[in-house]
């Protein structure tokens, strides 16, 4: 819940400047200040008339406020949501057509709030080499009622341009997946602006996260359910052919799953056990085995893993529960190149992998993928450059005026 005397949805603008001729500038900044104090979730805007605006400063707590500058320079925006509890002051300048500048200032207050809606980044880990298949996946700790407002908080940039678009599996759960994979050697920062967003009723995002990430070597492995072996290619070239044995069938649950799978963990050595299939390890048919060089690729048990007892089958014929057996000396290579969002496609098998089994983001069509967002859109990754920089970069090429800002 909001704590603060007069909670204010909206407050009345200040104005600077005196009309004192009909090229005078006015100049508006709104929230006002004074009062009550203001939910998180509530903008501020600064408004020209008359005039351009040539700074806009916010500053809370000696961080500034990011802020937007439309193309003709009379109207800037805050980007974010603010942050609940602390003391904003606003100032503005402006010039006006008679060439006389004009000067308003603002400082207010926002509101505490009680719940907050606290979030997990699953992947990817700060300052972590991935996969080029590497999605963002965020989870959250209360349910989400206003997903656009969350959506519209989280910011994808990179030094190279792709496009890429969110999707909600729950309210608890939304994933970012690139259409086409992420070019290799990608430099990617991720920002969720969550702090004072309203997710839901009196419930507001707890602080915000930042992630920077890298993308490395593209790693796209090829397993063939009915070939019997694996061709592994970085960034393109065909690196290695590797003899496997995979699910032998019979029952779905010993199937290897068929699709675009992402590496999602590695463990060296991992505890196998047929508790996952409802078997007691000491029980007939049961099994506990310990084994090495493993790398997961879907949440229902599948992973590429070291597989000594199996070696005779590897290159003709499928006898494991489902995982892609591989030699130790195959699977120790493989388990040194990989790193998490690498791509595993299993082809030939007939049953499919689901698209919410593990990261299995890959198997929605880009269309159904898009449909998942709140906001039915895609974004691009570029760096932002928009109307507020090309018209500051415009406004430094002139001596005579200051460089309009706020970010």
């Amino acid at each position: 819940m909001l704590i603060g005397a007069g909670m204010v949805a909206g407050a009345a603008a200040c104005s600077g400047g005196e009309a004192d001729g009909k090229d005078a500038t006015r100049l508006t900044v709104s929230p006002a200040g004074g009062g009550g104090q203001l939910r998180p979730d509530s903008p501020i805007a600064v408004q020209a008339y008359r005039g351009t605006i040539e700074n806009v400063t916010v500053s809370a707590g000696g961080g500034l406020v990011e802020g937007d500058l439309n193309a003709d320079r009379t109207r800037w925006r805050s980007r974010w949501t603010l942050e609940p509890g602390r003391t904003y002051t606003v100032g503005a300048t402006a010039i006006g057509e008679d060439g006389r500048t004009r000067t308003v200032s603002s400082r207010f207050a926002t509101a505490k709030v009680t719940k907050t809606n606290d979030v997990t980044v699953e992947g990817p880990y700060a300052k972590e080499t991935v996969g080029v298949g590497m999605p963002i996946v965020m989870q959250f700790e209360r349910g989400v009622q206003d997903r656009k407002a969350v959506e519209q908080a989280l910011e994808v940039r990179a030094d190279k341009t792709v496009e890429g678009a969110w999707h909600w599996f729950s309210d608890k759960e939304v994933v970012f997946r690139t259409r086409q994979y992420w070019p290799a050697h990608t430099k990617v920062s991720f920002q969720a602006h969550l702090s004072g967003v309203r997710t839901g009723g009196d419930v507001y995002g707890g602080k915000n996260y930042a992630v920077d990430f890298k993308v490395g070597d593209s790693h796209i492995s090829t397993a063939g359910e009915d070939s019997h072996k694996m061709v592994v290619k970085v960034n393109g070239k065909k690196v290695r052919t590797i003899p496997t044995s995979m699910g032998r069938g019979g029952a779905r649950m010993f199937t290897t799953t068929n699709g675009v799978h992402l590496t999602m963990e590695k463990q060296d050595p991992t505890v196998m056990t047929s508790a996952w299939m409802g078997v007691s390890p000491g029980g007939p048919g049961g099994y506990s085995l310990t084994v090495y060089k493993s790398v997961r690729i879907s949440e229902s048990g599948e992973w590429v893993h070291s597989a000594p007892w199996s070696v005779g089958s590897q290159g003709s014929s499928n006898v494991s529960h489902g995982c892609i057996n591989i030699s130790p000396s195959n699977a120790k290579w493989f388990y040194g190149l990989a790193q998490r969002g690498d791509v595993v496609t299993v082809t030939g098998s007939d049953r499919e992998l689901e698209p919410d089994n593990g990261w299995g983001y890959w198997q929605l069509k880009w269309n159904d993928w898009v449909k998942g967002s709140a906001l039915k859109r895609s974004v691009t990754t570029a760096p932002r450059v928009d109307a507020a920089t090309l018209s500051a970069q415009r406004g430094a090429q002139r001596p005579d005026k200051q460089r309009a800002g706020g970010d």
